[in-house]
């Protein structure tokens, strides 16, 4: 690279930089923010509203401290586990070595359902992947010894996560190419308005083995800081991730014009006229929450106790989630386990420039490395408490990614349960109670993508986990400014969205690991079918009417599961060795809402790899191994260490220690509202008592009376 390319690689670099920051902080389009001045002051007799709520900050963490078997390595920690590693012969060239994953090694479930607080913690232990001189390494690191162990995880196909410094270093290589840099100036596009990412390829073939590759294809950020809008059509890279060498330059769309930057930015700076469609609102707390984080983990709200904890890959983790019974107070067992385990995000255009973007956004890229801080009064209430990440980066140096997880009581105006009695019974009945959540958010920015996740905790012990999906659509450049210029039988494989901008058809699809523990570890998966019966020759005047038939699933086979409007069951985890007074097994189920099933070709290459999309429920028996969904080494793997691959051992599962899985899906065609910003659409599922509680466990609680809540006065007449 001569002296000028390297000045403007420099420039383009910090450039790029700056320009993420911006673009991949969640901001409405069109809507003013919300800030602390437009918020009201509350006051009740006995107590005031602190008018200007302290921000979040900054937290150093160099004082924190395990407190739990579950809470995540500390900073000293990886700092530890850092400088273990280096001691170590494997680690002797610096210059040859990323650490791709350093989490905690989590102690066994029996140690943790054992654990005495009083008795202090179990061995703290790192798991550590890593690739040396080519080579990847699963290791395990006893940061009380200072052992270095490593773990046997098989033979199979794929790399682990990227890297940050992979994808940073991914954007910038090509400008080393000298035929690169003249196909950009080709193309009309300076160097300093040039953003390029780094796409996954999948897995395609043995052309794509033995090295880790990687794609790039770049936008112009002329005009805008929505850069997404303007893909210089066509142009792919391939480029080999470990030398940074280009392998391949394709440039198929010189004929494809680059998109308008006109009416693309979505800042609110950016806006000439900004629309106040609502005055501002917010949730006061004069006693302050409801809820306690101790030991900066283990949350407590009502009924519910659990650990949360943020983690590079998964997002956040939920653990042993626990709740209060309302009859004899014992804190009960619900989930040992739950977190995001995979996003399989299949794009469906099969030409040169787009078939390989079929993501793996966690075991790819890290769903927990791709979360952003969260925007106070924006992204979560004023209400709310933060939780920063630490992570370790590719060297194994700690960082912190501050205000990473929210969590905050949500009131929408919800009832949680009523009856109006009817005046022809004589009876003046009206009783209501209203609901209150507790809500653990993130929310992930995976490039253009922006996913948000909400863990919500209801009082009757209802859990909701719903996805919402924001952010901005990958586009494609075309020839095209309007319709009426599309030959009818051409496949556009999206829809027209402006002026030369296709938005590709594609599907999200979100799987849960969900380690059911219902009063214990040991239970069932039980099928509860909905069945049409006929009743007999003049026994009724009705002709038919529905059965619920329990199936016990035996195997994993057995509690594969393809949803079906037309063929209809509850899906419940019941402990069989607990039943109710009346004799019913304790349980929950779970409940699907909105979602979508996978429609490719189950040899497509893509789905082989998501092969974990093939059913919306599998259930296999628990394996500390098999938490992610993709396998443990998702990047251009085959699909040789999936969820489906594993299932098919066809395991015992009656009355056993099991994991559900569950994925939530979306079919999303484009459409011209998601232009230039997507307005957020969500889904969720549930995880509901049944039979697990003698009664409606929230009988008792009173309603909201006046003067318990708080009296609001503008902040002007204060």
């Amino acid at each position: 690279m001569d002296a000028r390319n390297l000045i403007r690689f420099l420039f383009l670099t910090i450039i790029i930089a700056l320009l993420l920051l911006l673009t991949l902080t969640n901001i409405p389009y069109n809507l003013p923010l919300t800030t602390n001045r437009d918020l009201l002051d509350c006051s009740t007799n006995s107590h005031r509203c602190i008018k200007q709520p302290p921000k979040p900050t900054t937290r150093l963490h160099s004082a924190d401290a395990p407190h739990h078997p579950l809470d995540s390595l500390t900073l000293n920690e990886l700092n530890k586990v850092r400088s273990i590693l280096l001691s170590h012969p494997l680690f002797l060239n610096p210059n040859t070595y990323a650490l791709h994953s350093v989490v905690l090694e989590e102690p066994d479930k029996s140690v943790v359902l054992a654990w005495d607080p009083l008795a202090g913690l179990p061995p703290r232990k790192a798991s550590v992947i890593a690739r040396v001189n080519g080579e990847q390494h699963v290791l395990t690191v006893d940061i009380g010894t200072s052992e270095v162990t490593p773990v046997d995880v098989g033979e199979h196909s794929g790399y682990p996560t990227m890297t940050i410094e992979d994808m940073t270093s991914a954007t910038w290589a090509p400008l080393g190419n000298v035929e690169f840099n003249r196909t950009i100036m080709a193309r009309g596009v300076d160097l300093k308005d040039l953003a390029c990412l780094p796409i996954s390829l999948g897995w395609f073939g043995k052309r794509e083995e033995n090295r880790r590759l990687i794609k790039v294809q770049c936008y112009s950020m002329e005009g805008t800081a929505n850069f997404y809008m303007r893909p210089i059509e066509g142009l792919t890279v391939v480029l080999d991730m470990d030398t940074k060498q280009v392998v391949e330059i394709k440039d198929k769309g010189k004929s494809i014009p680059i998109p308008k930057a006109s009416g693309t930015d979505y800042r609110f700076s950016a806006q000439n006229n900004n629309i106040n469609l609502v005055n501002p609102i917010s949730i006061e707390q004069p006693k302050g929450p409801s809820f306690t984080i101790e030991n900066d983990h283990l949350v407590k709200w009502a009924n519910w106790e659990f650990h949360l904890k943020p983690d590079p890959r998964a997002g956040v983790v939920i653990s042993r989630a626990r709740v209060k019974d309302p009859n004899t107070g014992e804190m009960r067992n619900v989930m040992y386990k739950g977190f995001t385990s995979e996003l399989f995000v299949p794009y469906m255009d099969p030409t040169d420039a787009w078939y390989f973007k079929t993501y793996m956004d966690a075991g790819e890229y890290g769903f927990g490395l791709q979360a952003m801080p969260l925007d106070p009064l924006n992204d979560c209430p004023r209400n709310a408490y933060y939780m920063d990440g630490v992570f370790a980066a590719g060297d194994g140096t700690p960082y912190v990614r501050p205000n990473m997880v929210c969590v905050y009581e949500s009131y929408a105006g919800d009832i949680g349960w009523r009856h109006s009695e009817s005046p022809i019974t004589g009876m003046e009945i009206r009783e209501v109670r209203p609901k209150v959540t507790l809500v653990v958010r993130m929310a992930a920015s995976v490039a253009n993508y922006d996913y948000i996740v909400d863990w919500e905790f209801q009082t009757d012990g209802l859990i909701r986990v719903k996805v919402g999906l924001s952010g901005i659509l990958m586009v494609k450049g075309t020839s095209y400014d309007n319709m009426n210029q599309v030959n009818q039988p051409e496949n556009l494989y999206g829809i027209l969205l402006s002026e030369n901008v296709v938005g590709v058809i594609h599907d999200h699809y979100i799987t849960f690991y969900l380690d059911m523990d219902v009063d214990g570890p040991d239970n069932s998966f039980v099928k509860v079918n909905l069945k049409r019966e006929t009743t007999s020759p003049g026994e009724s005047p009705r002709l038919s009417y529905l059965k619920a038939v329990r199936n016990i699933a035996k195997t994993e086979k057995d509690a594969q599961v393809k949803l079906k409007l037309y063929d209809p069951s509850e899906y419940h985890i019941v402990n069989p060795s607990k039943k109710t007074r009346v004799g019913n097994p304790v349980g929950y189920k779970l409940v699907p809402g909105g979602t979508a099933a996978s429609l490719l070709d189950l040899d497509d290459p893509p789905q082989k790899r998501g092969a974990f999309t093939n059913n919306q429920i599998w259930v296999t028996p628990y394996n500390k191994s098999e938490e992610w969904a993709g396998g443990l080494f998702t990047y251009q793997s085959q699909g040789d260490d999936t969820l489906a691959v594993w299932s098919q051992r066809d395991r015992d599962i009656e009355n056993k220690d099991i994991v559900m899985w569950y994925t939530l899906g979306f079919h999303h065609v484009p459409c011209q509202e998601d232009y230039p910003i997507m307005p957020t659409v969500s889904s969720s599922f549930d995880l509901k008592p049944v039979n697990f509680y003698e009664s409606n466990p929230i009988l008792n609680i009173p309603p909201h009376f006046e003067k318990d809540l708080p009296v609001c006065n503008s902040a002007a007449a204060v």
